[in-house]
């Protein structure tokens, strides 16, 4: 076959591949799915569990290294819990309430995975590895600063009469507690492929 004839039939084969997705897109399109713009379920569902894993992972950390400074492992649970129940969290130790503050603590950082996800995906979709920690240190401490300082400094001591969770978390715990959810999101954002789904074209295969 000479090259005319070679390079004629390989542009007829991309033309019918051409068609064939063309097709394939408007059957798509015609039942909803892949979605065609912002897939924001998929984003919200991604956000929460990437947030949830991230509090995991931050958890793990307290309840691993409390002990290495003479704290109870649960101890981070106990003084979180004084918020809806004021001093008697401290002397918890039914696994029951322990397990609720767990669990609410596992919902709040679902709820901060969805926030950090949401503005990776829309602000810095392409965002270098280096970048993305880098944000992420800056919305860890902001995150810190913003829930110690300028909400439970004041909002605790209003509801129940005491300042436990600003006062008995230390500054650098505190810090490095939110630093390890947001570098946990971080990770998952750089090595976790977190995009949103694109069919496949004839130009994604031969790049």
């Amino acid at each position: 076959m000479d090259t005319h004839a070679r390079d004629r039939l390989i542009q007829e084969h991309r033309d019918a591949i051409r068609e064939l997705e063309a097709e394939a897109a408007e059957e798509a399109a015609s039942k909803g799915w892949p979605p065609s713009g912002f897939y924001l379920l998929g984003h919200l569902v991604v956000g929460m569990t990437v947030g949830g894993i991230a509090a995991v992972v931050s958890l793990l950390a307290n309840v691993v290294g409390a002990p290495l400074f003479g704290s109870r492992p649960m101890e981070l649970i106990r003084v979180y819990l004084t918020f809806p129940m004021g001093e008697q969290a401290l002397q918890v130790e039914e696994a029951a309430v322990l397990t609720i503050g767990c669990i609410l603590y596992l919902a709040t950082g679902a709820a901060f995975g969805i926030l950090l996800h949401l503005i990776f995906a829309v602000y810095f979709p392409k965002a270098r590895p280096g970048k993305v920690f880098l944000l992420a240190t800056g919305f860890g401490l902001a995150l810190w600063v913003l829930n110690f300082y300028l909400i439970l400094s004041w909002l605790q001591p209003m509801l129940l009469g005491g300042n436990w969770i600003v006062r008995m978390i230390p500054p650098w715990v505190g810090a490095l507690t939110h630093l390890a959810f947001t570098w946990t999101v971080a990770a998952a954002e750089v090595w976790g492929g977190l995009r949103t789904y694109r069919a496949p074209t004839l130009e994604g295969a031969e790049s």
